[in-house]
């Protein structure tokens, strides 16, 4: 449960946290924003490897998302902390490896319960197995795939943004009953 001095946290997670996690992070962040939500809640992205750790987005990530007016000059990949499981509320994985990486890492159930597939909240993936909702890295392909990229995650954003309004609402009647 979050006070309303803490946000719901929700991370997002990939391997270099160059591309997918930051799109997703700066995607959802808009999102969030649109819906009034920006001051409850705060997002952020890591990688699963220290691989590509200070360094900034990949220039195609940045152009994608330059295409929809998102900034994304400022972002400084870094890798996941074990806190983190603690610290956050959602965790989502872009791809199945992270996932598992994810689960294997999580130091409890409760750890557990909140790392969800990505693309799990896209209604067309959900249900789906857990390979099939992966978002492929286009790290090594072009801008097409930066694009489809896009696509899945702008697919998965409105039942995100739904998951935490829940979320946010519910722990607000909890601290009303509390108090």
């Amino acid at each position: 449960m979050n006070s309303a001095s803490s946000p719901y946290r929700v991370i997002a997670v990939c391997t270099g946290n160059i591309c997918r996690s930051p799109m997703a992070e700066l995607m959802l962040k808009a999102a969030l924003e649109r819906e009034g939500l920006d001051g409850l809640v705060a997002v952020d992205s890591a990688g699963t490897t220290g691989y590509e750790a200070g360094r900034p987005i990949d220039p195609r990530a940045a152009r994608r998302l330059a295409a929809t007016q998102l900034a994304s000059e400022l972002h400084i990949a870094r890798e996941w902390l074990p806190e983190w499981f603690r610290e956050r509320d959602l965790i989502l994985a872009l791809d199945i490896d992270h996932y598992a990486w994810l689960s294997e890492a999580a130091p409890d159930q409760e750890s557990l319960g909140k790392i969800r597939m990505l693309r799990s909240f896209d209604p067309a993936m959900a249900g789906k197995d857990l390979l099939d909702q992966g978002i492929e890295d286009p790290w090594y392909g072009g801008h097409a795939d930066f694009d489809a990229v896009w696509h899945q995650i702008h697919a998965a954003l409105p039942g995100i943004v739904e998951h935490v309004k829940a979320a946010v609402s519910s722990d607000a009647e909890l601290q009303r009953q509390g108090s």
